[in-house]
């Protein structure tokens, strides 16, 4: 099979860890961090109600914490629930999504994750650009 036509359910990653949306900003950001994730989706009664990137989290602290040590910076997103900075407007894709609409998706706009979701919008995985990219251009064994 074409790796263009090959469905996103190939590649996509099975394991992942998600958020609730009252979740605390501070717990996200340590997941975040310790995890060395840029994005994660944000789940309720497993299905998607939004996704957070570690750009939504920056944005929220800069907002307020431009002079703040890092102590105050843990403090202020501990104030902070997911869903006051998560993406709601979601670009997702189904399992037998080819990665080349997949890849088009992304670039249009401008994500860097899609949530791979079933019918009901349970996440089933996550495709990043570095899937596509080691579909791409790596050997399996790579």
């Amino acid at each position: 099979m074409e790796a263009h036509r090959t469905p996103v359910s190939e590649i996509m990653r099975t394991e992942f860890l998600s958020v609730g949306s009252k979740e605390r900003l501070d717990f996200a950001d340590r997941v975040l961090r310790l995890g060395n994730f840029r994005h994660l989706p944000v789940v309720e009664d497993g299905r998607l109600v939004g996704i957070l990137s570690n750009r939504d989290v920056l944005a929220a602290a800069l907002t307020k914490l431009l002079d703040f040590e890092a102590g105050q910076r843990r403090t202020f997103l501990h104030s902070v629930e997911v869903s006051e900075v998560m993406t709601r407007d979601v670009v997702s894709v189904r399992p037998d999504t080819p990665l080349s609409e997949a890849a088009l998706r992304m670039v249009e706009r401008k994500v860097g994750c899609l949530p791979v979701v079933d019918q009901e919008d349970k996440v089933l995985g996550l495709v990043t650009e570095t899937d596509l990219l080691r579909a791409a251009y790596l050997a399996p064994a790579e």
